[in-house]
């Protein structure tokens, strides 16, 4: 096992088992984007459960945001190659959120439709979790948004109870940079399947990610300061 294996499992491992994310039993829609960060969390919580002494169930869910990549038939693929539990949602959230009404912030709208969707799908199917893929990366540059645009110290939590607790979202690569990502799933082979949103690379996380990216080129200790200020403080310290 290469060191980028061994990394992502024992950071994932350290990340489920610190906030006990997952327990025995569990059903958990897994959200995944096409994008390395989630269809490398969907195949590692898969791979934990060789190591485990619990067992739980996975259901792969994408949802296809309309832009015309056709990344819904992309994701089947994938899924039914490799024997996943799978469900594809057709939309058109993206061009609805790009519509003349909604210019101002379409990243908002579309994350909102997307999220219901989602909710409703984990309904369906008898899921109790939702796990994103969201790493740590997306943590400080969230923090940073929340902080410029607006005025609020806080991020997203990698666990956070909703409905009265009837649905738990979780988030196993928290602790997990973009560049370990990366690097494992390029080494395993996984497809990135890119949305076509207009916006992307636009868009005020874009400018976020930009600045602190400039912030790291002069000292590589500072992400993992940040990362440490955030669970000192409290952002992050939601451990049940």
């Amino acid at each position: 096992m290469s060191f980028v294996e061994k990394e992502i499992k024992r950071l994932t491992g350290k990340a489920i088992h610190r906030s006990r994310m997952i327990q025995d039993g569990d059903r958990i829609l897994v959200a995944v984007s096409g994008g390395y960060d989630s269809i490398s969390m969907l195949c590692l919580l898969r791979d934990r459960l060789k190591r485990i002494p619990i067992t739980y169930d996975l259901s792969a869910v994408h949802v296809e945001l309309g832009f015309g990549n056709d990344t819904g038939k992309k994701m089947e693929r994938f899924f039914a190659a490799n024997g996943f539990d799978y469900c594809i949602i057709n939309s058109t959230f993206g061009p609805r959120a790009h519509g003349k009404e909604n210019r101002e912030n379409p990243c908002f709208l579309c994350s909102r439709l997307r999220r219901k969707a989602i909710f409703q799908k984990a309904a369906e199917l008898g899921c109790n979790k939702i796990a994103f893929g969201h790493h740590l990366d997306d943590v400080i540059e969230t923090f940073f948004l929340n902080l410029s645009f607006a005025g609020s110290i806080s991020t997203i939590l990698q666990c956070q109870d909703l409905f009265d607790g009837r649905l738990t979202i979780i988030r196993p690569l928290y602790l997990v940079d973009s560049s370990t990502i990366r690097r494992y799933a390029e080494k395993m082979g996984f497809p990135l399947i890119e949305s076509g949103c207009p916006t992307s690379g636009i868009s005020k996380r874009a400018q976020i990610r930009e600045l602190l990216s400039s912030f790291y080129r002069t000292n590589k200790k500072i992400k993992g300061n940040i990362a440490s200020a955030l669970q000192n403080t409290g952002a992050l310290s939601n451990v049940r």
